[in-house]
């Protein structure tokens, strides 16, 4: 339980990190950015641990939600842009 709360409050900062140094207009609301950050960061993470990548509390489990988190919300919001 514990590491599911620690992926959820990883991924919405990894948002409002992203959110503030991603150039340009930012298009997604404050909600969007924390949506899009927490679920990027439980995807990387339980798709990691699913593929034997990593064990639950390793380091390498941060970087990867860090990594799902930015990633998606940066899509996300180039996605967007481009209408």
């Amino acid at each position: 339980m514990e590491a599911l709360l620690d992926t959820l409050l990883v991924g919405a900062l990894v948002g409002l990190l992203a959110r503030a140094l991603l150039p340009g207009r930012k298009q997604l609301g404050w909600v969007m950015t924390l949506l899009l950050g927490v679920i990027g960061a439980f995807l990387a993470t339980y798709l990691g641990l699913a593929m034997g990548w990593y064990h639950l509390e390793e380091a390498t489990g941060w970087v990867a939600a860090v990594a799902g988190a930015a990633l998606l919300l940066a899509w996300f919001s180039r996605s967007r842009g481009n209408r």
